[in-house]
């Protein structure tokens, strides 16, 4: 298992379109994947689920990765919210 503390650089923060572009980063490994933030984790793979944690800019994230690509898709994961434009 990896597990890596992200900062949100996204400038809007994850609203619907860069949920969505997460969810189908997350959805190419298949180790499970999980998002973590104020005591609530969610499914990184479940646009739905990746909607309820409402993260902005500036805040922190667990992510959790188990699986044969864990550390691949939690260094991408990283790669993607940590884009500032």
């Amino acid at each position: 298992m990896t597990k890596k503390e992200i900062t949100i650089q996204l400038p809007s923060g994850l609203e619907a379109r860069p949920i969505a572009m997460l969810v189908q980063v997350a959805s190419q490994y298949e180790s499970e994947i999980h998002l973590e933030s104020d005591g609530r984790t969610v499914n990184a793979k479940s646009i739905m689920g990746m909607m309820t944690l409402g993260l902005d800019t500036g805040e922190k994230v667990l992510v959790t990765a188990d699986g044969t690509d864990e550390q691949e898709a939690v260094d991408n994961i990283e790669e993607f919210l940590s884009r500032a434009n």
